[in-house]
């Protein structure tokens, strides 16, 4: 199901790093292209590329020796020749195929907890997850990551049980796996500890001490050489970033002095880890740059904005990005758990250990990564909360017990919540990652809520042509764009406003009229753009300043002669500087006017679609403030009017 939803979808904005970096990692050897996203992923979602001989732009091209992977990622999707969608398609299946093995070790963890009825109640969950769905098929790196804590704490806990040679070697590969898969593997290290200390708890009451602590202390050093071993293996057994051959000019997008500024203590490891070369270069400025770019972020919550996060994103995230019946359930089954726990009686620790022994790291799973995500000041998107759902899944297989002819209601209502978790998948397909539940209305409100990679990852442009060749056939289209697909490459001819990444061909310079106006909600938003928040009456003075030079602009962009001579008013790089920061006021002032408006149309939800006039594009962008607000007002109450009734 999710391989196949993707077929309609353009590349999301992560994907065009993923797989260049991967074929670099894969082909040349040279691990400075988007080090900070895991090399495991990377490498695999690649692998049909790179046995399908597909080659790299030039080493020559500027973006490949500054390591600009948007830039040289671009070159490479669009430029080169390549089969995009086929090896596209390809590298999202390689990724499907750890997604389907994340839904295994749920079945079987369910199953060693709650019986075979259990198990294929936490299998249907898991396969009907719009959650799942939206980025089980991505090539991306958050299932890597979410497989990788669930095998790894399974493997650590079952060789801690159980021990023996074979057991420990699997745990600490998979560990070590685990490390270059993504940086957020650092979260395993408390994890496995509090893992350790549990199990210590209940075996010393038996053994004492003394053995206890001297398998720890064997166990770790194991795992810590198998750690660095894998991670050392992952990069060529070589400390440089830069393949030797390939090192002519080459650097980092961003030099060390820049990613390690500001990290305090951290900084210091790094550097002398760096400097005594106990791990590979990329991989320790991979985990310095999540560590830098972690500490502030635009975000979006609720029509709110800021640079450091909110405790409440990833849990208001989570509750109206999971469906309601999954919610059901899993309430259902911490009811039914305290219930049990009030009515058992008082035991010792090393009885409770026994009773719920295997469901222990899946508890440490789900507690530490939660502690971590509300202290996180990275708020960007649902998905960084991704491996925390095989626990709560895994969890409502619980309530298979209740799946038994001796309880026809029980039964019933479980069923009945597990048929509407997967209708609401089928529902939304295949717009899965612009899930939203009914709390807020449903996935065509989900835009006021969260955006970014929580909705809108630039999936849906063969949604936009789909609906411009409907519905607006021959008509002046304007887009502002939020991700790393091409318009112009999906079939759409349309006029560009201010777009992230600002990658490919260069937007000319140009008026606004009357129009299709299409708008990634990111961008409706103003996430990231400098004039995010209220708009004050500085920005309006700025901007009408500013509009007074739009003629001298166009004629700057249309009439060599006009050129020469508005360049002795003033140097190149600052007309250029002004047309942007006019274009960026100029666009701002117009999703004012677009928020409150009704839509005529969408793209997968994640793209919103406005049918402008002249008077009110002229209203919007070059009135006076007064004719401004007059239009927002207007705006505002047609949209609260009742519609009218059919007739």
């Amino acid at each position: 199901m999710a391989v196949t939803g993707t077929i309609e979808k353009s590349t999301t904005a992560d994907e065009i790093a993923h797989l260049t970096a991967g074929q670099a990692y894969n082909t040349r050897a040279d691990f400075r292209l988007h080090p900070e996203n895991g090399n495991l992923p990377q490498r695999l979602a690649a692998l049909p590329m790179t046995l399908g001989g597909v080659s790299l732009p030039a080493t020559e091209l500027e973006s490949w020796r500054t390591a600009d992977i948007w830039n040289y990622g671009y070159t490479f999707f669009y430029r080169s020749g390549i089969a995009l969608d086929w090896w596209l398609f390809l590298g999202r299946a390689m990724i499907a195929l750890v997604s389907g093995a994340t839904g295994l070790l749920i079945f079987c963890w369910s199953r060693a907890l709650f019986g075979w009825r259990g198990a294929f109640l936490s299998l249907t969950l898991f396969v009907f997850s719009p959650t799942f769905l939206a980025h089980g098929a991505l090539a991306t790196s958050d299932v890597v990551m979410t497989f990788f804590f669930v095998a790894s704490l399974g493997a650590w806990w079952r060789h801690l049980e159980h021990p023996g040679p074979w057991g420990a070697t699997l745990s600490a590969l998979t560990t070590g796996v685990a490390c270059v898969a993504k940086f957020s593997s650092v979260l395993l290290g408390p994890m496995l500890g509090g893992c350790a200390l549990v199990w210590a708890l209940g075996t010393a009451r038996r053994t004492g001490w003394p053995p206890v602590l001297f398998r720890l202390a064997r166990t770790s050093v194991v795992h810590m050489g198998a750690i660095g071993f894998v991670i050392w293996l992952f990069y060529g057994c070589r400390f440089a970033a830069f393949a030797p051959e390939l090192a002519t000019g080459a650097s980092f997008n961003h030099g060390w002095g820049t990613v390690l500024t500001g990290l305090g203590w951290p900084a210091r490891i790094i550097f002398h880890l760096k400097e005594w070369h106990v791990l590979p270069e990329a991989w320790l400025y991979g985990f310095a740059f999540v560590l830098q770019f972690s500490q502030a972020r635009g975000a979006f919550l609720n029509g709110e904005y800021s640079i450091a996060g909110w405790p409440a994103f990833f849990p208001f995230a989570f509750l109206v990005k999971t469906t309601v019946p999954l919610l059901l359930l899993v309430a259902a089954t911490l009811v039914a758990a305290l219930r049990r726990a009030a009515r058992t009686p008082r035991t010792t620790l090393s009885g409770w250990l026994a009773r719920y022994r295997w469901f222990i790291p899946l508890a440490l799973l789900f507690v530490v990564y939660w502690a971590m995500s509300i202290t996180s000041h990275l708020n960007i998107g649902h998905r960084h909360i991704l491996p925390t759902y095989p626990v709560i899944i895994i969890a409502a297989g619980w309530l298979g017990r209740l799946l038994t002819p001796t309880q026809p209601l029980m039964a019933t209502v479980v069923s009945a919540l597990a048929v509407w978790h997967g209708a609401e998948s089928i529902g939304i397909r295949p717009h899965y990652l612009a899930y939203f539940n009914q709390s807020i209305g449903g996935p065509a409100n989900g835009w006021r809520h969260l955006v970014d990679s929580s909705l809108d990852w630039g999936q849906d442009l063969p949604g936009l042509k789909a609906w411009l060749r409907q519905y607006a056939p021959g008509e002046k289209v304007y887009l502002a764009y939020f991700g790393t697909g091409d318009p112009a490459y999906e079939g759409i001819a349309a006029q560009r406003l201010p777009s992230l990444p600002e990658v490919g061909v260069a937007r000319p310079w140009h008026a606004l009229g009357a129009g299709v106006y299409a708008v990634s909600v990111t961008m409706l938003q103003q996430v990231y753009s400098p004039t995010r928040g209220d708009w004050t009456l500085a920005l309006e003075k700025e901007y009408q300043q500013l509009r007074t030079l739009e003629p001298a602009f166009l004629a700057y962009q249309e009439q060599p002669v006009r050129r020469a001579e508005v360049l002795r008013e003033m140097p190149a790089a600052d007309w250029a500087q002004a047309w942007k920061r006019y274009e960026v006021l100029r666009f701002a002032r117009l999703c004012y006017c677009l928020r409150p408006r009704v839509p005529q149309g969408h793209a997968g939800y994640s793209i919103l679609i406005y049918r402008l006039t002249e008077p009110e594009v002229a209203a919007a962008t070059g009135g006076s403030l007064a004719d401004w607000r007059a239009l927002i007002e207007r705006t505002v109450a047609e949209s609260t009017k009742p519609p009218r009734p059919s007739p």
